[in-house]
């Protein structure tokens, strides 16, 4: 059953207060720059990963990841309504 406790451990880094509010940014960055005309997901990366630099590294790759999930509904952001 050590695969749980990872799976445990996993999930409280991740859902952290400080990890989640990196993620909402990245999330918000992510529309930002998405909404703009030509800029795909890989150049959006490269232009906010220096953003990354002097955060923690799981805060990082939470935050670019919310970066890149956000990027392919940045084009239709009111698709929900």
């Amino acid at each position: 059953m050590e695969i749980f406790e990872h799976l445990i451990l996993g999930f409280s880094v991740a859902l952290t207060l400080e990890n989640l509010t990196y993620c909402l940014l990245g999330c918000i960055l992510g529309t930002l720059i998405g909404v703009l005309p030509g800029i795909g997901p890989v150049p959006t990366i490269a232009m906010l990963l220096p953003i990354t630099y002097v955060l923690p590294p799981t805060a990082g790759l939470i935050m670019l990841a919310g970066i890149y999930t956000e990027l392919p509904m940045a084009d239709r952001p009111l698709l929900f309504w």
